[in-house]
């Protein structure tokens, strides 16, 4: 099995994006599972977790390598 950083940093923004958005949804549908399924919501409840912060990680790398490579963008004040 490949390293899960290394499957996420392969995939570029949008997808992310997309895969970021059905994560969510499965988390919050899993707050409203029976409590008989209480062990296995756990364990997919913290890889959910997990998942969700590689991919937050992999999106803020890029949009800070974006910005350092364009010095010139909208987030620079204006000098004058």
């Amino acid at each position: 099995m490949k390293n899960p950083m290394t499957e996420i940093r392969g995939l570029d923004t949008p997808d992310l994006q997309t895969k970021l958005s059905e994560l969510r949804k499965e988390q919050f549908q899993l707050r409203f599972k029976g409590a008989d399924e209480a062990a296995a919501m756990n364990n997919r409840n913290r890889d959910i977790r997990r998942t969700i912060a590689r991919i937050l990680t992999v999106i803020g790398e890029r949009e800070r390598a974006n910005q350092s490579s364009n010095p010139g963008g909208a987030n620079q004040k204006a000098e004058g």
